[in-house]
């Protein structure tokens, strides 16, 4: 655990280590401005391609950055989870099954075929009216 004073970048530095070593083929992570400094790190103890994701130069006001995209839109499914969208576990292992089990939902969803809206099978039949 780390106290509740340190910087995002001991953070990493230390989820890099907890987990450098238990996943051999993760070779890319992308990462925030902000983490910069930790592309060397990252490539000397734990042989990680560290993409720093930056707006374009010149950029005004909004754009979308590249990549990150992704991020967000993940946590926005994980929001649609009631679990999922306040802290409502105690145990961190609890969330993280939740976490799992989301994942599976979205992605068992995400692979099932198109719905044709004009297969009979779909279609509720007529009421017969009774006369």
């Amino acid at each position: 655990m780390l106290p509740a004073s340190s910087t995002d970048w001991s953070g990493a530095v230390e989820v890099f280590r907890r987990i450098g070593g238990g996943l051999p083929r993760l070779a890319r992570v992308w990462a925030d401005a902000a983490y910069r400094a930790l592309s060397n790190w990252a490539w000397a103890n734990v042989r990680w391609v560290l993409d720093i994701v930056t707006r374009r130069e010149g950029a005004v006001g909004f754009e979308v950055v590249p990549w990150r995209w992704v991020v967000e839109r993940t946590f926005g499914w994980f929001n649609r989870y009631r679990r999922l969208s306040k802290d409502y576990e105690h145990n961190p292992a609890s969330s993280e099954a939740w976490i799992y089990i989301s994942a599976t939902h979205r992605m068992s969803r995400w692979m099932l075929p198109e719905r044709n809206r004009d297969d009979h099978l779909l279609k509720r039949p007529r009421r017969q009216r009774v006369p």
